[in-house]
């Protein structure tokens, strides 16, 4: 079964000026980048996370992706965890995994979700790694829902819950994408110099 792809895209952007969904990137907003990667990737259904100039993200977002609201997004990526995770939990019918992206990650590309959604199954925890070092995008199976929800705070998500696991699986895909975030304008600029804008 496909895991369902979660996209956590409800921050401000302060660094950036603005919410990195709405970021153009190569002529398209990041957040719309971001549900291309995970539905090439093989993820089904789609669930967005909002927070900030949530209704402009919304309306970015193509017919069936859901778009799942985080009212305490300012908290950090930990509250649009919770409440994704949540969203995925009341899925009917049930999904056995979820593949977490993370909307500032252009790097990220299908090739890495698949290879990440190939081992979906409900007991599954499984990382991206690059040049052995962990990161995103992160499956977890079911089983782990209640614990990478529990210990998800601040800005840190489910990473303390991942490091203590022993049951981690890191998957190298170094080899099909990159890691790098963009928190500014020098970041995007890095990406795609005579594209990236991150004007209204």
């Amino acid at each position: 079964m496909a895991p369902v792809g979660l996209l956590l895209a409800a921050g401000a952007g302060r660094r950036m000026g603005r919410p990195k969904a709405l970021v153009t990137l190569g002529g398209r907003p990041l957040v719309q980048s971001a549900v291309r990667v995970l539905a090439d990737g093989g993820c089904a259904p789609l669930v967005v996370v909002v927070g900030a100039a949530g209704d402009e993200v919304r309306d970015l977002l193509p017919v069936g992706v859901a778009a799942v609201p985080a009212p305490d997004w300012a908290e950090g990526m930990g509250a649009s965890l919770r409440a994704g995770l949540d969203a995925v939990a009341r899925l009917d019918p049930a999904p056995e995994a979820v593949l977490v992206h993370l909307v500032d990650l252009p790097g990220v590309t299908s090739a890495a979700v698949a290879r990440l959604a190939s081992r979906s199954s409900p007991d599954a925890l499984v990382r991206a790694a690059y040049g052995g070092r962990p990161a995103h995008p992160v499956l977890l199976g079911r089983a782990h829902w209640l614990g990478a929800s529990a210990s998800a705070t601040g800005d840190a998500g489910a990473r303390g819950y991942l490091a203590g696991h022993p049951d981690l699986e890191l998957v190298e895909c170094g080899d099909v994408a990159s890691p790098e975030d963009v928190d500014t304008r020098e970041d995007l600029a890095r990406f795609d110099p005579p594209a990236s804008t991150v004007e209204p």
